[in-house]
């Protein structure tokens, strides 16, 4: 339970600098940690008419980075998005999947566009 309380706050760490780190580029975040049946989003963030749900990962070194996501987690993501377009967008609004990967010592890394599904 302890490993489990740990990931927990480190994720909720990661999402944070993630959100500074949007807001730096001049995103607003719109929400954080929202739950569907079809998966969770960590970040929904607009900028002018792009919405973007963001995937976060937070790792001990830059190296572990690289192996942080994969398709399965980004499709989830991707399905997520799809059940909340509605509250977050509105009509000529674009939207996209995006990740942000975070390590110590390391700039953010923020990839735009991840999922195309």
């Amino acid at each position: 339970m302890r490993d489990r309380r740990v990931a927990e706050a480190s994720g909720r760490r990661g999402e944070r600098l993630a959100g500074w780190w949007l807001r730096l580029k001049g995103w607003r975040i719109l929400d954080r940690r929202v739950r569907t049946p079809a998966g969770e989003v960590d970040l929904v963030a607009r900028k002018g008419n792009l919405v973007a749900f963001v995937e976060v990962k937070l790792r001990k070194t830059a190296a572990e980075l690289d192996f942080a996501i994969d398709e399965r987690r980004l499709s989830r993501v991707a399905a997520a998005a799809e059940v909340l377009m509605a509250r977050y967008a509105g009509p000529g609004d674009d939207i996209r999947v995006d990740v942000i990967l975070i390590a110590p010592g390391a700039r953010p890394r923020h990839i735009e566009n991840a999922w195309i599904g």
